[in-house]
């Protein structure tokens, strides 16, 4: 069912189109009713289930929809890459009792494309916690799509020399799997350069998203373990509970250590030993890339890749759901380029040196 709903009379900036998929009748409602008590937003439309979700998609835009995991027929899960797809430029919040943090449906939803995910609470707690936070994860999704980058946003170029790194070191926080997803989907099987990937995330849950990475990337992919060798066409996971970094061994090859310390950033695992200590091993065959998270945690190994010759790409502000991380680096002046995350893959598959 559509709900049309007019923008609170003193909102006079843009207004936001949100579809919500959900089957229950009492969610649709209640989040309906805080949508429209919000500054900014408007139900677009409410509806029921994905089959619905399509058909309106098919003939409106939207910039948000709110989605639902467990619904009957088509799941949300198994719904959301034609979702996305449908939905062209509008971003998906996954919103359903089964995304606690660190929860297996969480980090699938993420992994397949979806901006963030919220923890929707039965039909009678709708108030409070859960009202506050959608209220805070619609400002921040909804923001204009066009402002004022800190840091040029250069093309990749056409004209620089083949293969030109020996590792590929990505660190994310919020909002990374994302972008991260995004970024791997661009790598063609061919890819060899060996891919070194710090995510925020509890450690129980690595090993399955280092299956879901493994579909996304195309390509083998492991949770570190201590002296791992750093191998081609492979990609490798820092473990929830400890920091990655990169050793030369005796033989000429790499390896990866792990590391227990704390961390400058206060992050477990924390991008910085692993941007530093791959500047150190690789120095100029260094790619670092900073996508999506809160806090500043990379911008000093980001500044180490950059010292040593390195090349370090951010993720843009207005794709990032948080700009906290490749901001700082962005702000730090040491990115050489500011891309969205399509745009970065494209840049890898390259395997050329931004200029």
């Amino acid at each position: 069912m559509a709900l049309q709903s007019a923008p609170r009379p003193d909102w006079a900036g843009p207004v936001a189109r949100i579809l919500i998929v959900d089957d229950s009748v009492v969610a649709r409602a209640v989040i309906g009713r805080m949508i429209d008590q919000g500054r900014g937003y408007e139900v677009a439309a409410a509806v029921s289930d994905v089959h619905a979700a399509l058909a309106f998609l098919g003939r409106e835009k939207v910039d948000l929809v709110l989605l639902d995991i467990e619904m009957p027929g088509i799941d949300g899960l198994t719904a959301l890459p034609d979702v996305i797809s449908a939905a062209g430029d509008a971003k998906v919040l996954v919103v359903s009792s089964a995304c606690d943090e660190g929860a297996a449906a969480t980090v699938q939803a993420l992994a397949l494309g979806a901006v963030d995910t919220l923890v929707k609470p039965n039909n009678g707690s709708m108030i409070g916690g859960f009202a506050t936070a959608l209220e805070e994860k619609l400002r921040r999704l909804t923001r204009a799509r066009s402002r004022e980058i800190a840091a040029p946003r250069p093309r990749a170029p056409e004209a620089s020399p083949a293969d030109d790194f020996d590792v590929i070191a990505i660190g994310a926080s919020t909002g990374g799997i994302h972008a991260l997803s995004q970024v791997l989907r661009a790598l063609p099987a061919s890819f060899q350069t060996p891919i070194l990937i710090t995510q925020h995330l509890p450690g129980s849950f690595m090993p399955y998203f280092a299956a879901q990475v493994a579909i996304l990337a195309g390509r083998p992919c492991d949770v570190a373990i201590d002296h791992m060798r750093i191998r081609p066409g492979r990609a490798i996971l820092a473990p929830g509970d400890a920091h990655l970094r990169c050793t030369r061994l005796a033989d000429g090859g790499t390896a990866l250590r792990l590391l227990r310390t704390r961390a400058t950033s206060g992050c477990m695992p924390s991008v910085d030993p692993m941007l530093a200590s791959a500047a150190d091993v690789f120095g100029t065959r260094t790619l670092a890339v900073v996508l999506s998270g809160m806090g500043r945690d990379g911008a000093d190994g980001a500044a180490r890749v950059a010292a040593a010759g390195g090349a370090v790409v951010v993720q843009d502000q207005a794709s990032s759901v948080i700009w906290g991380m490749p901001g700082a680096v962005a702000r730090a002046g040491v990115a050489t380029a500011v891309l969205p995350p399509d745009e970065i893959g494209r840049l890898i598959a390259t395997r050329r040196r931004p200029a």
